[in-house]
């Protein structure tokens, strides 16, 4: 692009034109790419020649939407995959190996948590849990084995909020990248390169989406961290690509072997999806502000959690952030875990299920669904008990999603 667009108009924006002149980027359905001669496919295969051989490795209905999100996070480059959890899988892997450590806070996302803690240390890697909003912790965990340090921009349901610019500091002070998973705040309301971010992940089935309608994640390299002087040999034989060192050991390594590649009929939907993304936000924000509000006062709410609150304590620390924007997520307990499921029972617009980042409003109850496989201190850790639910607010009015839980509560 040869302007610098605000986000609402770079949203709008394909950066690779279509040959054809299409205004909705075409999708390529196909596996492979057939080339007239042996000699220009051995050319592509080698990196020689400019172009796609492979669908898992690389297809252009996915890059379009890997630019849009490269353009959209300011990075230098991205990579589309089949799920957030591929997305994150494949952004931690590329930097560690067996007897490796990382660091995550320790208010994570049900399957993040269940990955950092069974399936790396099966793979001989340890991920050493800190508490997310405590500097401090980090700081002390940090060993001649760490490889990076994770976290979320807000935690997912505790919605705790950790300070991402002084951890960054203290990931490079380390020589250490910083890894964000920003899918519940998203490019726009929260810019992780500009607070120091090396790595951001998203999980683009839910904000970046918004219909619900295609799985899929994407993993973006910011530029801040300088490949060069890292002391990883994981990606030494990838430090002539310069500042896409990661990025190439993703796509020629973890890429080529594992196969997390998103489908290009998704990629087509996630690219028709984040164009409204900005619109979404906005009304995802505000109607969140407003039930949280009205949950406050309502009979049979034990509490409320909403970062928008004033009575939530990472309030200012959200404000600041995030620009006065508070995210589409909120959270607000019961009685008990009878009432929580006869309360969900009873609601008529919102949905149950365990998704979020929806047009629609949904709900789940975290404790029975997405953390039932873990222990009561590890829920109580991650936030979790028997009388939360989770609300993930969607865009209707906002009168008849609070008529909704007025309604399903009287019931109580």
């Amino acid at each position: 692009m040869s302007r610098d667009y605000q986000f609402e108009t770079k949203v709008l924006q394909n950066k690779s034109k279509d040959e054809k002149g299409a205004v909705s980027p075409p999708i390529y359905q196909t596996n492979a790419f057939a080339y007239e001669t042996a000699e220009e496919l051995e050319k592509v295969f080698k990196g020689q020649a400019q172009g796609y051989n492979y669908t898992r490795v690389g297809n252009p209905t996915n890059n379009q939407f890997e630019e849009k999100m490269k353009e959209l996070e300011n990075g230098i480059g991205a990579l589309g995959t089949a799920s957030g959890m591929a997305a994150i899988a494949t952004a931690v892997l590329g930097l560690v190996e067996a007897g490796d450590e990382i660091i995550a806070g320790n208010s994570l996302f049900g399957g993040t948590y269940n990955f950092f803690k069974k399936d790396l240390k099966q793979w001989g890697i340890k991920c050493n849990f800190v508490e997310t909003t405590e500097l401090e912790e980090y700081r002390a965990a940090i060993t001649s084995g760490t490889k990076l340090i994770f976290l979320e921009t807000v935690g997912n349901p505790k919605l705790d909020i950790p300070e991402i610019r002084e951890l960054a500091e203290l990931a490079h002070q380390h020589n250490l990248p910083l890894i964000l998973d920003n899918t519940l705040m998203t490019p726009y309301l929260f810019q992780a390169k500009d607070y120091g971010v090396d790595i951001v992940v998203h999980s683009t089935s839910k904000f970046i989406n918004g219909s619900s309608n295609s799985i899929g994640g994407v993993i973006v390299d910011t530029g801040n961290f300088n490949w060069a002087e890292t002391d990883n040999p994981l990606l030494t034989e990838y430090l002539k690509y310069g500042p896409f060192a990661y990025l190439a050991k993703l796509r020629q390594d973890i890429f080529r072997n594992l196969g997390p590649v998103a489908s290009p009929f998704n990629s087509f939907l996630n690219n028709l999806g984040v164009e409204t993304l900005p619109l979404r936000m906005e009304k995802h924000c505000s109607n969140a502000l407003k039930l949280a509000e009205f949950l406050q006062s309502a009979p049979g709410v034990k509490k409320v959690n909403y970062p928008g609150l004033k009575t939530s304590p990472y309030h200012e620390l959200a404000a600041e952030q995030f620009d006065n924007h508070f995210g589409g997520l909120l959270t607000f307990e019961v009685g008990n875990k009878s009432e929580a499921f006869k309360l969900i029972n009873k609601l008529e617009l919102a949905r149950n299920l365990s998704n979020l980042g929806d047009l629609r409003t949904l709900v789940v109850h975290p404790e029975s669904t997405i953390y039932h496989s873990l222990s009561q201190t590890e829920q109580q850790q991650l936030g979790v008990n028997p009388a939360l639910i989770r609300v993930s607010v969607g865009i209707e009015s906002p009168d008849d999603i609070i008529l909704d839980f007025k309604e399903a509560l009287a019931a109580l």
